[in-house]
């Protein structure tokens, strides 16, 4: 199983040990394409704050932000599952994990960026602000300089498994799955079942808790119809739409009252 993961706007601190190696992360097919990325946005934030605040869509409460992407290759790195922060992730609360599921997490976790493109949970990086909807002066839309990399690498990353895809609609155009992988494919909307409608703390939160449930289980879906019974049988309530062809992904509906 692959669960796609969105990052966090927020982020916790960089460490203070061994510093960024971008030949060290997964996927290496990534790693010219983030190498790219990595020293315009360095040189973006070094010149011009003005310019780079406004490029990186940054309000002005946030311009200390400008000043850490330019020493993203000195600071220290920690664990992406570390970095990230946020409503999503602190349902996940990786860091309670038990040492199989985090072991399955290091596995089945990928996280999507604007700046590394995707990453496992494991891998170190630094702090950084940058998403994927930004467009470099140089490089243009992130979205669009990730497609064909990612379109390299992703498919051997998703095997032959599920792939459970969680990513916010700014990530989803980095890689859609396509083909083969798309039938395997299962998308999750989170919908308030009082009024049957999208609420951004309920579905980033319940998208936490569905992959803290499955990796704490130790369940392992072969596809999409095996992942609506593992979640009915965890206890969410679970709507599903079927592909109506092949090679398109399932649509499953996960119905929630309240998030404790």
């Amino acid at each position: 199983m692959l669960v796609l993961l969105p990052p966090s706007e927020g982020k916790a601190p960089s460490g203070r040990g061994t510093a960024l190696k971008l030949e060290s992360l997964s996927l290496p097919g990534l790693t010219e394409a983030r190498r790219a990325v990595l020293d315009e946005l360095a040189e973006l934030c070094a010149g011009d704050e003005e310019k780079a605040r406004e490029v990186l869509g940054l309000s002005e409460g946030l311009r200390g932000e400008i000043a850490k992407n330019t020493q993203l290759r000195s600071v220290g790195a920690r664990p992406a599952g570390e970095i990230y922060t946020g409503v999503l992730y602190d349902a996940l609360d990786l860091a309670s994990l038990d040492t199989a599921a985090k072991r399955r997490a290091s596995r089945s976790l990928l996280v999507f960026s604007g700046l590394w493109g995707a990453v496992r949970v494991t891998d170190r990086i630094p702090s950084y602000r940058c998403s994927m909807g930004v467009r470099l002066p140089g490089l243009g839309a992130l979205g669009a300089h990730w497609r064909t990399p990612m379109a390299a690498a992703l498919p051997e990353a998703a095997g032959d498994g599920l792939v459970l895809d969680l990513r916010s609609s700014a990530y989803t155009g980095a890689w859609k799955p396509k083909g083969e992988v798309a039938g395997r494919t299962a998308t999750v909307r989170v919908l308030h079942a009082p009024t049957r409608k999208v609420v951004s703390h309920f579905n980033k939160a319940t998208k936490g808790r569905i992959v803290r449930s499955l990796l704490a289980a130790g369940a392992a879906p072969a596809g999409p119809a095996e992942l609506v019974e593992t979640l009915r049988d965890l206890g969410y309530e679970v709507e599903v739409q079927a592909p109506a062809r092949a090679g398109t992904a399932w649509a499953l509906d996960v119905l929630v009252n309240e998030v404790h």
